[in-house]
């Protein structure tokens, strides 16, 4: 699926060159939700998360080590997700916003998104996006 940056929706003015790194769509079985069903079961989410890591210098060696694993954040945003139970979108989005902005100096801004696809009958789906800047 081709999905333009979050970032672009605020209109925000970008550096000549940044770098972002994303994960888009990923797919978790997830206890969320206020809803006294909800915390019966789990529930599909999808996760987007785009890290904006600004100017930050381009692998000169080719070794992963010189950018942030991508890997290693749709596996943080897994974690926080199976957690436990949280009832908010908003506030799962926010616990991986602040755990991206933590985890790297280089992370200037970071977008998370998280849609609910089963949250409305007429709908495909339903979701937050909160965008946090250092």
């Amino acid at each position: 699926m081709a999905r333009k940056s979050m970032f672009r929706a605020f209109g925000k003015k970008a550096n000549p060159v940044s770098t972002r790194i994303f994960v888009r769509g990923l797919l978790v079985q997830a206890s969320i939700g206020v809803h006294p069903h909800e915390y019966e079961s789990t529930q599909p989410i999808i996760i987007d998360v785009e890290l904006d890591m600004g100017d930050m210098d381009l692998p000169k060696d080719d070794r992963l080590g010189e950018t942030l694993d991508y890997g290693f954040v749709a596996d943080k945003a897994e974690e926080l997700a199976l957690k436990a139970h949280v009832q908010l979108v908003e506030t799962l989005a926010e616990q991986i916003a602040d755990w991206a902005l933590a985890t790297d100096a280089r992370v200037q801004r970071c977008a998370v998104s998280i849609s609910k696809p089963q949250a409305l009958l007429k709908a495909d789906v339903a979701g937050v996006e909160i965008i946090k800047t250092r």
